[in-house]
């Protein structure tokens, strides 16, 4: 049996039974709340799918830590070596203008290192799943498919994915500097990497500080499973052993081929904007 099998049977289980959680919520007239200190809005949808997700994973994984986006306490990532990474509903945004990008995150971390994580879509009922150093899968309706970036080398050719609900000027920088011509817009973090690791898109970058840990490490586990990279705008992985939990040097999404000439573009974008010293 494949290394954290168990593990990611488990993790796809408790995410499909949170997308009906999700679409519940998403069937009535419900009310959105925001976040203090300007965090973005949050949903009964959001609240109800993360005390769903950590009552089962602490349940089946006792001797795990579990992080949430909804939980304050986030000192498991310090105290275990195993830790979940969860949001329960990844492109709240999304979901509060019913256009259906929205996901659930639920990823899991080994010594620091994003290992597993499991992406699910509830609208469409599309599950991307992978372990790093495996062969990551795509379900849905249609069935079930291997997992592949793409392998486009050159940067002008590349096809970038960006947000829906939050583009920005520095996104525009990169796009000009790379002499991208072709989009694709997206919701969910993990949603965008998934498109990654279909070889629908090709790169995916956040120039800004505004994401966190739960946000990237399912995404990155199943990126990675499907030959892609995923780190901060300087190259490096990020770590999920509680040493910070915001993403302060944005995301780099790319296939292997493109990333050696799309990194030092998007990391000099980021010193302009302040992210990289």
């Amino acid at each position: 049996m494949p290394a954290l099998a168990p593990e990611l049977e488990v993790a796809r289980r408790i995410a499909r039974q949170a997308g009906d959680i999700l679409l519940q919520v998403y069937a009535t007239d419900f009310s959105v709340t925001d976040k203090a200190g300007g965090a973005g809005p949050v949903t009964l949808a959001d609240e109800r799918a993360n005390a769903f997700i950590v009552g089962e994973l602490r349940k089946a994984f006792p001797s795990d830590g579990v992080v949430a986006e909804e939980n304050e306490d986030a000192s498991d990532a310090k105290r275990f070596e195993r830790c979940w990474y969860v949001d329960p509903l990844d492109g709240t945004q999304e979901f509060v203008n019913r256009n259906g990008e929205f996901a659930i995150h639920i990823g899991l971390a080994v010594e620091g290192r994003a290992a597993l994580g499991v992406v699910y879509r509830a609208v469409g009922d599309v599950l991307y799943s992978g372990v790093v150093g495996e062969q990551g899968y795509m379900e849905d309706p249609q069935g079930r498919r291997a997992l592949r970036v793409s392998d486009v080398a050159e940067p002008s050719a590349l096809r970038l994915v960006v947000s829906r609900s939050h583009r920005s000027k520095t996104t525009d920088a990169v796009v000009q500097r790379l002499g991208i011509t072709r989009e694709t817009e997206s919701g969910s973090v993990g949603l965008k990497c998934g498109l990654l690791a279909e070889s629908r898109c090709d790169l995916y970058v956040h120039v800004s500080d505004k994401s966190y840990r739960w946000d990237n490490c399912a995404p990155e586990a199943v990126i990675r499973s499907a030959g892609g990279v995923l780190t901060d705008l300087s190259g490096t992985q990020y770590r999920y052993d509680g040493s910070e939990l915001q993403n302060h040097r944005g995301l780099l999404a790319c296939n292997a081929a493109a990333f050696d000439r799309v990194l030092p573009v998007a990391s000099q974008v980021a010193r302009e904007a302040g992210l990289l010293k």
